[in-house]
């Protein structure tokens, strides 16, 4: 008699739907920042995959019997959450851009400060606007949208079906390359604005020669970019809401393309 009713496919099945939510929990941007400690992202994982498991689970059928099987299922998890973290990542990573780029114009070159995030050196304004965006991505829900793609991956992409083809990469690629355009667009008012600053110094240098440009230059273009930078406030909350908008159609064709044939 067994006293447990111990359910070999009940526990596959839940350390399936554990795998999936471990992985990917651990590579998305918010929930696998390094500055969240470890036991703290295994806890959230495991309420998770508690939470996703009555309704969401994976048969445990699908679960491999042979070690490298399961290799093989474990390898295509990791993938999948790299994927979904990348997609999230070139959003914040533009907007780092653009702030680097803003932080080069204002002549914050050599004042840097550690990334929690990433551990890199960053100028000080990138270090703010990746703060700022992160704070505005929470007020406007863009976690529940992750989590909206971690649960829609269970339907479209089964353990061990990631398919990686030319039409998925492809699509990475333009997300990719969309993170230059977003740093253009966050960093274009205070450029232009610090280039007429620029113009302005370089007419003055010619005009009166025994002016001390340098020190008059420096604090004109901080207080300049710093009020461009204030303005850019506003733009980029806009732009977040309607990057946040677009990242559920996004996820779902990403899913659609890891999990369908290529």
């Amino acid at each position: 008699m067994d006293i447990f009713a111990f359910n070999a496919d009940t526990l596959m099945s839940f350390l399936l739907t554990l795998t999936r939510v471990s992985l990917v929990v651990f590579l998305l941007p918010f929930f696998g920042g390094d500055y969240i400690p470890v036991l703290v992202k295994a806890a959230l994982a495991l309420v998770m995959a508690m939470a996703v498991w009555p309704h969401l689970s994976f048969p445990g059928a699908l679960f491999p019997s042979h070690p490298w099987n399961i290799a093989l299922m474990v390898l295509g998890e990791a993938v999948l959450g790299l994927i979904m973290g990348l997609c999230v990542s070139f959003i914040f990573a533009g907007i780092q851009t653009g702030g680097e780029i803003m932080g080069f114009q204002m002549g914050f070159t050599m004042m840097t400060l550690a990334d929690p995030a990433s551990g890199n050196q960053a100028s000080i304004t990138s270090n703010l606007l990746h703060l700022v965006t992160l704070v505005v991505f929470l007020a406007l829900d863009g976690h529940l949208h992750l989590l909206r793609a971690l649960s829609g991956s269970f339907a479209l992409v089964p353990p061990g079906s990631l398919r990686i083809g030319g039409a998925l990469t492809g699509d990475i690629l333009t997300l990719s390359g969309g993170m230059f355009s977003l740093a253009v667009k966050i960093a274009a008012p205070a450029i232009a604005a610090l280039f007429m600053v620029e113009l302005t110094l370089a007419l003055m240098g010619r005009a009166a020669p025994q002016m001390n440009l340098l020190t008059l230059g420096f604090p004109v273009k901080i207080a300049v970019g710093f009020f461009f930078m204030g303005i850019m406030f506003t733009t980029l909350s806009l732009h977040m809401e309607e990057i946040i908008i677009g990242l559920g159609p996004m996820f779902d064709r990403i899913m659609a393309l890891a999990g369908g044939p290529q």
